[in-house]
């Protein structure tokens, strides 16, 4: 092992607790959530035929190429590719793409933790019998309600912020894994409970044929877009928190067969939540096309009139809740890392201070859908201006660069010997991720533009 790839940091106690840590990174809101009405604006099966595609070639080259980085170079991602560049003898300008990733999660974490305070809010909303009776403006003035008060939405970000920076502080063993090991089962046990109940309802076989049953000719060249950048966003690539938590994978480990199976993981969750939410969208005659509003505004009109509905809405939250949860803990550990690496902060110390920078940052997410509605730049409210400069310009970008140095600037022998792979096995891994999914991010990012 070259001096390189000795690590100075702690490391998964197991490859299953890294296979948990980086599924709870890539599961979260995005799958639960975004997915669900995405698939539901776009479509149903062909939609979800395409997304699974573009997982394949597009998202897991790159996926495989930065747990590669974070192992080789065995640091944050900032000063990991400072020295992934120097080893291979190119240009350190390739540190940027470190910071871009890191930079990115942060602001992500800024207004994602927003969200994660709308889903725990609701698990009280529900289980006070809010949604009992409700109708559709009913339901669109309990949400309104959650976020157009300034007061109650700083709080539950709040809660958000601190339970998140909790767990960071602990650690990679004692606070990463021990979270992962229990929300990842847990989540995965609230979504089969929730699968069992629709099984008997009579909106699950005409769920299943929406989501499994292709039909092409609700296929549009803008739904292949957004299932291709869905397909990336959803396993996290290029926020440095895939990079990261490779640098703590142990030896040994394949990085292929791992990535393949959070990858499959991933997947999983995404159609377990289609097939928890459809199936009560069709019983209940509601939209599935209802976009972005389909969870908060939707479907709790559906838990109003289902029997047990208020116990399988708080199920139902929590579950939108811990999906949250391990993905804010991934996105504020790069930038924890790199302060305890680059200035020898404790863990304690530097993630009190990530934490208490993105609440602040949080602040514009929480105002812009009250006192600040009004305050636009580029037509976008503050909110919508900070996703747009994370999820459409900063991670695609940054995904892009990932794979482009893998392939094209990293030593050949490099690869090998970290992915474990030679001949035809690593001439398809250079073809994926120098060409294929380049182009495809390419496409993601053009389109985030407004280009098509």
């Amino acid at each position: 092992m070259s001096q390189l790839q000795q690590s100075i940091h702690p490391q998964w106690s197991s490859r299953m607790a890294f296979i948990l840590a980086a599924t709870g990174a890539a599961v979260g809101l995005g799958n639960i959530w975004k997915f669900p009405y995405i698939t539901g604006e776009n479509g149903g099966g062909a939609f979800v035929l395409v997304y699974l595609v573009c997982l394949a070639l597009v998202a897991t080259p790159i996926m495989i190429s930065e747990i590669m980085l974070g192992r080789r170079s065995r640091m944050n991602p900032i000063q990991g590719m400072e020295r992934l560049s120097r080893e291979s003898n190119v240009s350190t300008i390739w540190q940027g793409v470190g910071w871009l990733g890191v930079v990115a999660g942060f602001i992500i974490l800024s207004y994602y933790a927003v969200i994660m305070g709308w889903s725990l809010a609701y698990i009280f909303r529900a289980g006070s019998g809010a949604f009992e009776g409700a109708d559709a403006s009913q339901t669109r003035q309990l949400f309104e309600a959650v976020v157009g008060d300034p007061e109650r939405l700083l709080l539950w970000h709040t809660i958000a912020i601190v339970i998140t920076t909790i767990v960071v502080a602990r650690g990679v063993r004692g606070g990463l894994e021990a979270a992962t090991r229990w929300l990842m089962p847990l989540l995965v046990v609230l979504l089969i409970v929730l699968l069992g109940y629709n099984i008997g309802t009579s909106g699950f076989l005409p769920a299943v044929s929406f989501m499994f049953k292709p039909d092409f000719a609700s296929l549009t060249p803008q739904a292949i877009l957004v299932a291709m950048g869905h397909a990336f966003f959803t396993l996290s690539i290029g926020m440095g928190t895939i990079m990261v938590y490779g640098s703590y994978m142990p030896e040994g480990v394949s990085i292929t067969r791992t990535t393949l199976i959070i990858v499959a993981a991933d997947s999983l969750v995404a159609l377990l939540a289609g097939m928890v939410i459809f199936p009560v969208v069709f019983t209940h005659g509601l939209d599935v096309g209802e976009g972005p509003g389909l969870v908060f505004q939707t479907l709790p009109i559906a838990f109003g009139q289902m029997p047990w509905g208020t116990l399988f809405a708080v199920v139902f939250f929590i579950l939108l809740s811990v999906a949250a949860w391990t993905s804010s803990i991934s996105m504020i550990e790069p930038l924890v890392s790199y302060l305890t690496d680059r200035f020898g902060f404790s863990r304690v110390y530097a993630a009190v201070w990530v934490g208490l920078g993105a609440w602040t940052l949080g602040l514009v997410s929480v105002l812009s859908f009250n006192l600040w509605s009004e305050v636009t730049l580029f037509d976008m409210t503050m909110f919508g201006l900070l996703d747009f400069l994370a999820s459409n310009l900063m991670l695609p970008l940054g995904g892009m660069l990932i794979a482009l140095f893998a392939a094209w600037k990293m030593r050949r022998h490099f690869v090998a010997e970290e992915l474990g792979i030679q001949g035809a096995s690593l001439r398809i891994w250079w073809v994926l991720t120098a060409i294929v999914a380049p182009l495809g991010v390419l496409l993601v990012l053009l389109n985030g533009l407004g280009v098509f």
